[in-house]
């Protein structure tokens, strides 16, 4: 996902996330000067910094008490970012385990089909008043910050809101990255990952709005609380977290569904 938006080879990505990357290999992989390519980038969410001569994601260096992680859920009006478009985003800034910001916004939108309405309840009259797509993308840009960027299957949400800032004439996204969806395959035992059904195995959200912005992101923000708390491997900081969630074994699944009844109803779905 990072490489896609980044200058940079997916071997020096993941140099940079774990024994550093030297100065030349670095510069023979960007067009510009070096300082400037850093100040780019960091506009764009990601810091590299220089330690004892390598370069390194800052997040190599952060303690998961100290990062500051950003939950982030979309509504789309369809999944094809040539023709679709967000009708509602929303996030909430988490540090030391706390929920320290929000963010949530409606998008003006002139056309969402019955199904999508179906699905969210959100119909074109709800965003008639609501802030154009240009004005809603700069404010969340300024909310994200350079926050470690986490959501439910987060290569759609991350991929649907870089192309979108790209689309208004935004420099996309290159904010470290983190799925929950991964981290609680690794961590917790369920027979299915959807949030909806995560949601209905731990209780995890007490008003619970399944495909409303807010509702999802608070939802995925007690199922990462809950991750965290059933890790057992030493995680020392971000970019262990991340490596974590992308490369330790998966939890083996139930052989039924707790929820039927009985085996027998599981193969009749």
């Amino acid at each position: 996902m990072l490489a896609n938006n980044f200058s940079l080879d997916d071997k020096s990505i993941s140099r940079l996330s774990n024994r550093g990357l030297p100065l030349e290999t670095l510069k023979s992989q960007i067009n510009d000067s070096l300082d400037y390519s850093l100040k780019l980038w960091r506009t764009q969410g990601l810091n590299i910094i220089k330690s004892k001569g390598y370069f390194y994601f800052s997040t190599k260096f952060m303690a998961l008490e100290k990062a500051e992680f950003c939950i982030v859920d979309i509504e789309t009006n369809g999944s094809k970012i040539e023709k679709h478009q967000i009708i509602e985003i929303a996030g909430v800034k988490v540090k030391y385990g706390k929920i320290i910001e929000r963010f949530e916004s409606l998008v003006k939108c002139n056309e969402i089909n019955e199904h999508i309405t179906a699905i969210t309840g959100i119909k074109v009259e709800d965003t008639k008043n609501a802030p154009p797509l240009k004005e809603v993308l700069y404010d969340f840009k300024h909310f994200l910050g350079d926050a470690i960027f986490i959501a439910h299957d987060v290569k759609f949400d991350y991929k649907f809101i870089s192309l979108s800032l790209e689309k208004i004439g935004l420099k996309p996204l290159l904010n470290r990255s983190l799925c929950s969806l991964a981290l609680s395959q690794r961590s917790i035992v369920s027979y299915r990952y959807a949030l909806s059904y995560l949601h209905n195995t731990f209780n995890l959200n007490p008003n619970p709005n399944h495909h409303r912005a807010m509702s999802d992101v608070i939802t995925t923000y007690e199922l990462f609380k809950l991750c965290l708390e059933n890790i057992n491997e030493s995680i020392n900081n971000v970019e262990d977290l991340i490596r974590f969630s992308q490369t330790a074994q998966k939890k083996k699944r139930p052989k039924f569904d707790p929820f039927l009844r009985s085996p027998i109803l599981e193969g009749t779905e």
